[in-house]
């Protein structure tokens, strides 16, 4: 379900991701939408659509004003998913306010790849940046996709090292398609989208009519979406009020794997790696650890 930016050609299918597209939007214009009341109108209806929320002329609207602002911001092509509708990923729902419509740039097929989530401190340590990479390493020999925020610090160590190694990487950002923060990784971002994958949930005409302190609650729910993309995540260094454990209770409420590395135990300054250990977590001594429980 790809969207090139043109009013061209026929519907591919019944459904138009462009109609949906601008829905969803519309939808998250509306006051006081967040995650979880968009996720509860939906699970009220489980069948609908977002155009079955919104009249068919906004949602027309809201479309053509997204498109315009992604073409101004560089961004000339672009997919969706949307749930009910082709490829959406159905892993997405064991999240607990799951999206219905994701945007992407870059190959889609590399989401259907086994995926482990890399994530930890913006302000990461050198023996965390240098535990981050030997791992994104082994995680590409292994055949794994890395997946990550493209924040500063370990995200972006992460991202590159696969890279580096000739893997596969993924980026679900805290930020529409057309935006990048920080802004230093827009080159990293680019590179992604155009060779590997970005993914983004956050709603363009949203972002755009609210201030920075109301954008930056999308940096965590994002999170919640990383972890349900993958097999399992692992964090490599995190404080704890660190943004990272977000997605460390998501890992546990969806029911997928969480690694904490060993490093982590080893600080006194913290007691969240003790906490999720006595919840289920695994601690990662040695890459075995990883590798026995993920079979």
């Amino acid at each position: 379900m790809r969207l090139a930016l043109s009013d061209a050609g026929p519907a591919l299918s019944p459904i138009s991701p462009r109609r949906e597209l601008g829905a969803y939007e519309a939808m998250w214009l509306e006051k006081g939408a967040t995650f979880k009341s968009l996720a509860e109108k939906f699970a009220a209806d489980p069948a609908a659509l977002p155009s079955d929320f919104v009249a068919t002329q906004l949602a027309d609207q809201c479309a053509a004003d997204v498109l315009k602002r992604l073409k101004a911001a560089g961004v000339h092509q672009f997919g969706v998913r949307i749930h009910h509708a082709g490829d959406y990923p159905t892993k997405l729902r064991v999240a607990k306010h799951p999206v219905e419509m994701l945007y992407y740039r870059g190959a889609w097929e590399i989401s259907e790849t086994r995926c482990i989530a890399v994530v930890g401190s913006r302000e990461a340590s050198e023996d965390g940046i240098r535990r981050t990479v030997r791992l994104a390493r082994e995680l590409v020999d292994r055949g794994f996709t890395v997946v990550s925020g493209l924040a500063k610090g370990v995200d972006a160590a992460a991202h590159q090292a696969a890279i580096a190694r000739g893997g596969r990487t993924i980026a679900v950002v805290g930020t529409p398609l057309g935006t990048c923060y920080p802004k230093e990784h827009a080159e990293l971002q680019e590179t992604i989208a155009k060779s590997h994958l970005v993914i983004s949930q956050v709603p363009v005409l949203r972002y755009a009519r609210q201030a920075p302190p109301q954008n930056r609650l999308f940096f965590p729910e994002r999170n919640a979406t990383m972890s349900a993309l993958t097999e399992g995540t692992v964090i490599v260094e995190a404080g704890d009020t660190s943004g990272t454990l977000t997605q460390a209770r998501a890992a546990m409420h969806q029911g997928r794997k969480l690694f904490i590395l060993d490093s982590c135990f080893q600080r006194t300054d913290i007691t969240w790696p003790a906490r999720y250990e006595a919840e289920g977590a695994i601690r990662v001594r040695t890459p075995e650890d990883i590798w026995s429980a993920l079979g």
